[in-house]
């Protein structure tokens, strides 16, 4: 799903214009963006929880060369989905996977 996809979906669920739904879509998201750049933890019960964590400064190679190359330290995004999510997404996963019934022909005489 991407972010237009989600905008049209919140448009048709809430009935709203295609530009209303697209407002709400971007302001949730740069409230997240926001929050997690100020160091705020995001929880949404029943689906996850974001937060940033931190990685150490580091050595690594340039792919091409093979140069070392010195890596900064920095922040990046996380997302620790809930039980219920998992448990949605496996349950779903599932349903999908299990094997349809056979069809059985009807008996003509």
């Amino acid at each position: 799903m991407t972010k237009a996809d989600l905008i049209e979906e919140v448009s048709r669920l809430a009935e709203l214009t295609r530009k209303d739904s697209e407002v709400i879509v971007d302001t949730i998201f740069d409230s997240v963006v926001r929050s997690l750049r100020v160091g705020d933890k995001i929880e949404i019960r029943g689906f996850g929880s974001f937060r940033t964590r931190q990685r150490k400064p580091r050595v690594g190679r340039n792919p091409k060369t093979g140069d070392r190359v010195e890596v900064p330290a920095k922040k990046i995004p996380f997302f620790k989905p809930s039980k219920e999510l998992k448990d949605l997404v496996n349950t779903s996963a599932a349903v999908e996977a299990a094997p349809a019934a056979p069809s059985v022909p009807p008996i003509t005489h």
